[in-house]
């Protein structure tokens, strides 16, 4: 799969316009591997560099939340060896960039259903999450045993829950109520998701919050994926108009 590398640079960009929550699904580690006659693990660990450039490059430009989807609850499908890969890649990476993170100014959330987490991997989420609760250079949400699906269906329950206990009204359910138990509470929507690898779908990642998220396919694996990239992708999102259902005047 080629890489966008050798296409023109974007035009400069607006930046007032910069979105200030991207989203990216990071696909493609696996087939980048396999290309070049390598174990799927090496395309995992060849990803955590285009991580470094991206919460690099979105710190650079403006860009104030960046959510990556790190690992899906439909991933434990996958081989076992596979998914011990990437349980052990957020461990380690946790450990080996919390402190990198902390003087980059970067705050750390991870966003899923960590019950199925290692205790000790949650032990040094909960660690990092709270050794970077105050820095403000961009927050780096990691979606990891996340579900869109399943998450809508967790912030139901909630809901629910409250009626239940009389706590809250059938008639006080709406869209801000139920987005207030999401993962995302309190955030902004991403005005712009990255898909990498050539798919053109969401896989369950941010339903609820990309309803109106502008979507970008790069044909590209991730672990290619740069600085160039993320400037071409924002440089396409500032072109766009964003209508919301409206119209725009002439």
């Amino acid at each position: 799969m080629a890489s966008r590398n050798s296409q023109p640079s974007p035009e400069p960009l607006d930046p007032l316009r910069v979105p200030a929550h991207v989203a990216i699904i990071m696909d493609g580690n696996g087939r980048w591997a396999r290309s070049r006659g390598l174990p799927r693990a090496a395309g995992h660990r060849a990803g955590v560099g285009a991580v470094r450039r991206a919460i690099e490059g979105c710190r650079d430009l403006g860009v104030r939340i960046l959510t990556l989807y790190a690992f899906s609850t439909e991933n434990w499908r996958r081989p076992s060896d596979e998914v011990g890969v990437l349980m052990g890649l957020l461990h380690e990476r946790l450990v080996a960039e919390a402190e990198e993170l902390q003087r980059s100014g970067i705050r750390v959330r991870i966003v899923g259903d960590l019950d199925a987490i290692a205790p000790e991997t949650r032990a040094q989420i909960e660690r990092v999450e709270a050794m970077t609760v105050d820095n403000q250079a961009l927050l780096l949400n990691v979606a990891f045993n996340y579900g869109g699906r399943a998450e809508i269906a967790r912030a139901v329950r909630t809901l629910a829950a409250r009626v239940r206990d009389g706590r809250f009204g059938v008639e006080q359910i709406s869209e801000q109520t139920l987005s207030e138990c999401l993962y995302t509470a309190g955030l902004p929507d991403p005005e712009l998701l990255i898909r990498t690898g050539g798919e053109r779908r969401l896989s369950n990642f941010l339903l609820w919050q990309a309803a109106y998220a502008e979507l970008v396919f790069l044909d590209l694996y991730w672990p290619d994926f740069d600085r160039h990239h993320l400037v071409a992708a924002v440089s396409e999102y500032q072109q766009r108009q964003r209508r919301f259902g409206g119209v725009t005047s002439a």
